[in-house]
């Protein structure tokens, strides 16, 4: 079986409902926390998590 981990959420850093396999790959992806109710875009290769700044408006 593949290495799988959860998503944290990285705002208040508690698991989220979204699980990733070492062979996953997201770009862009709309991570919503069902805690803090917060919405923030990541990037996911081989279960490295980049967290992108969205610039201001």
């Amino acid at each position: 079986m593949k290495e799988t981990s959860w998503v944290s959420c990285p705002i208040c850093h508690n698991k989220t409902r979204i699980k990733i396999r070492i062979d996953t790959e997201l770009r862009n992806f709309p991570l919503f926390c069902p805690k803090c109710k917060q919405e923030t875009l990541i990037h996911v290769k081989q279960l490295n998590i980049s967290v992108i700044r969205e610039p201001d408006a």
